[in-house]
């Protein structure tokens, strides 16, 4: 069991010595993404310039890079495939961040605050649009087919999210199923694609796919506790970004199961309006309803499953690092 304490824990895992084994290999996708941003129209340039430069940890190219690596892939296409990733993640941010009214991303405003609605999704789109330029670059029917699935996955993972905003009633299983399409499924294909790209078995490239579903739900979870617990300095948003956009995420979904009858109703006020003027109130309700613990034991356990996925390969310093990805997912502070 991944050993977390996470209220108790004083010291984060540093991200650097996960990477190691594919730094070199990093440093190209993060080249090819600045040549394959490029475009004649000045306005694509800054914006989409200011959201890949946004200070992200690439957690998702990462996982394809070291994915590649830990079932012996000896080509360069990962390279190609790690900066589609990128850009479809990147697409993405764009997106949501006009949907939920954003105004400030991993410390930043965000695009939409500075460029507006309008071409923050025109350049979500134009982003779209050359990943699948590049899809064709690689060669590989298999390789489309997987991103396209997922592309589609997260649009219905988005609407999913939006009908469950506002709404107090929605349970565990339906916030689940929105991470697992909106969340996980890009970092599922991530890790899918290095073993499609090795030309490993089905078998191993499903449990590839398992593992980085797995790891994304572990992400996704541990952002929610986050939402409630850390700075707006350790994690680039303000506490109670969720709440104030009416989402209700899992602490919320369990705080108002067993809070008591008046914290309940304040908690679904506050997720039926919007809006934090209850904030106080209802940070104790998660805090005594021991929300963020469930949410993180949660997250503890789709780490460990994320690991037991790894099993069929060999043990090499890309294997290793991809244990350690999932442990960071549930360590981190950011």
């Amino acid at each position: 069991m991944v050993n977390l304490i996470f209220a108790k824990l004083s010291v984060s895992m540093d991200i650097e010595p996960i990477r190691a084994p594919i730094a070199d290999d990093l440093q190209a996708v993060n080249a090819l993404i600045r040549r394959e941003l490029h475009s004649d129209v000045a306005l694509i340039n800054q914006l989409a310039s200011y959201i890949i430069d946004g200070g992200g940890k690439r957690l998702r190219p990462v996982t394809t890079l070291l994915a590649s690596c830990a079932c012996g892939y000896l080509g360069d296409q990962h390279i190609a495939a790690a900066a589609i990733i990128e850009f479809i993640h990147t697409a993405t941010l764009l997106h949501d961040d006009v949907v939920d009214e954003s105004s400030l991303r991993r410390g930043r405003e965000t695009a939409n605050a500075i460029w507006g609605n309008q071409a923050s999704v025109l350049v979500g789109d134009f982003l779209y649009s050359r990943s699948f330029q590049m899809m064709v670059g690689i060669g590989s029917m298999r390789v489309m087919e997987i991103l396209a699935d997922t592309t589609n996955t997260i649009a219905e993972g988005e609407v999913m999210q939006l009908l469950n905003c506002h709404d107090p009633d929605t349970t565990e299983e339906r916030y689940m199923a929105v991470i697992h399409c909106k969340t996980a499924k890009l970092f599922e294909a991530a890790a899918q694609i290095g073993a499609v790209l090795a030309g490993r078995t089905q078998e191993e490239e499903q449990a590839l796919g398992r593992y980085g579903m797995h790891l994304g739900t572990a992400f996704q979870l541990i952002d929610d506790v986050l939402d409630y617990r850390a700075s707006s300095g350790e994690l680039g948003k303000n506490i109670g970004d969720d709440l104030a956009e009416g989402k209700p995420t899992l602490p919320l979904i369990h705080a108002l199961r067993y809070g008591n009858p008046d914290e309940a109703r304040i908690i679904r006020e506050a997720i039926e309006q919007g809006g934090l003027e209850q904030i106080a109130v209802v940070i104790q309700t998660i805090e005594s309803t021991g929300a963020l613990d469930y949410t993180a034991r949660l997250a503890a356990k789709e780490a460990d499953q994320a690991i037991a996925c790894l099993g069929l390969l060999p043990g090499s310093p890309a294997r290793e690092s991809l244990i350690s990805l999932a442990q960071f997912a549930v360590d981190r502070r950011y």
